[in-house]
């Protein structure tokens, strides 16, 4: 149990690789705050994982208040915070570039990029105060390739990086690595939407698309996204810090 005893938030935890993430972080023995907007959905993945090892809060990622509520949370809940897991983003509808309205950008970009912005202000007080820790990022592989008709998503991914390598070098005094995680297409909702942006009346041709272009021929599973970000937290990969893992089966490789 390599994260015995720490406290770790996981943001967009009620379902694909934040829930995955959650569950990994408890079997490593951490306490894990589950964060997302459906209460519901946040409910059953808690008392699926133990009262004792986990508790959840539903808040808003794009808001201070929200991130204010889910630190103030983890310390009331858990008294310390070494681990954030910024996992909340949004796909957003493809679109092509001079068709995205202002309100379009703003949203996206208020959730992937200032919502993991507003989540550092508000855990990494805690976690210096803690002593060091982690903080690792769901960026995308959109965060390191263009990609038409999302070009607001890509920007926001671009966006995380340049922010987690920044971060990485003012923290490092502190005992903190940053990182992010940049899956490539994995067995999510969001994935769907995707194909369906691809041939809307056929997501599986979209599906046959996608995989043809990775390596291994298949989508990524949630759960190795999530013990990819574990091991981002463990002690062993405490001088691994600025740094940018692409998780897609190959599929940039070529």
């Amino acid at each position: 149990m390599k994260l015995l005893d720490k406290v770790a938030i996981v943001t967009g935890a009620m379902k694909g690789i934040g829930l995955a993430a959650a569950k990994q972080f408890v079997a490593e023995g951490a306490k894990v705050l589950l964060v997302d907007l459906d209460e519901a959905q946040l409910q059953a993945a808690t008392n699926d994982l133990g009262s004792e090892q986990a508790a959840y809060v539903v808040a808003d990622m794009s808001t201070p208040a929200g991130n204010a509520k889910m630190a103030k949370t983890a310390i009331e809940r858990f008294g310390a915070i070494h681990i954030f897991f910024a996992n909340a983003g949004l796909g957003g509808t493809p679109t092509k570039l001079l068709d995205l309205s202002e309100g379009d950008w703003d949203h996206i970009m208020n959730v992937n990029l200032k919502g993991v912005f507003l989540g550092m202000k508000a855990t990494v007080p805690h976690i210096i105060q803690a002593g060091g820790g982690s903080v690792v990022v769901t960026s995308s592989m959109a965060g390191i390739l263009g990609s038409p008709k999302a070009s607001v998503y890509s920007a926001s991914k671009h966006g995380v990086i340049g922010l987690v390598k920044s971060a990485a070098g003012e923290w490092a005094r502190y005992n903190i690595n940053v990182n992010t995680v940049n899956p490539g297409p994995i067995e999510t909702d969001m994935v769907r939407d995707l194909e369906k942006s691809i041939s809307a009346s056929k997501p599986e041709v979209g599906r046959s698309f996608l995989e043809q272009r990775i390596p291994f021929r298949r989508y990524g599973q949630p759960e190795e996204v999530a013990r990819l970000a574990v091991f981002l937290c463990e002690e062993s990969s405490r001088y691994i810090t600025g740094t940018v893992h692409r998780i897609d089966g190959g599929m940039s490789a070529y």
